[in-house]
């Protein structure tokens, strides 16, 4: 059984623009995510756009496709993975100083597909210990984005 929500947060001293801006250039998660080693994007990102992905854990090294869900310029970015029906989002919130950056992702229901939950324990050491190296990646990730918003 997969953790129906995974998430992470960071403040980040610039505007929901500014930080929109890195966000929503998937061609760069690469340079973010510790484990999405490249997005390829098809055609420009809004609503709808698909991507397929390239992922690494250690050796190991497997395609993704996705789709984007969540599409509101300047307050959220979600796509659904196709191979295991998990939602990745970024939502931006202002606040006083600048915004709140959280990261999340979303298994509905608490399940991912049968193959994704079959490699996830065959291969990456069982649910628990990946999803905490997920939530590990998403600070991880975060930190890079603040680090390079605020630059």
């Amino acid at each position: 059984m997969a953790a129906p929500l995974i998430e992470e947060s960071i403040d980040i001293n610039a505007t929901p623009e500014q930080v929109w801006e890195v966000i929503a250039d998937l061609k760069r998660m690469g340079e973010w995510s510790p484990q999405c080693v490249k997005m390829i994007v098809r055609g420009t990102v809004g609503l709808g756009t698909k991507t397929i992905n390239v992922n690494r854990r250690g050796p190991l090294v497997w395609p993704t496709t996705s789709k984007v869900v969540r599409f509101s310029p300047h307050q959220e970015l979600g796509f659904r993975v196709a191979e295991n029906r998990t939602v990745w989002s970024y939502t931006i919130t202002p606040k006083a100083n600048g915004v709140t950056v959280t990261e999340r992702r979303e298994a509905p229901g608490g399940t991912t597909s049968t193959v994704s939950s079959v490699l996830v324990n065959k291969l990456m050491g069982g649910t628990k210990s990946f999803e905490a190296e997920l939530k590990l990646g998403m600070a991880e990730t975060l930190g890079k984005i603040k680090r390079a918003v605020e630059g």
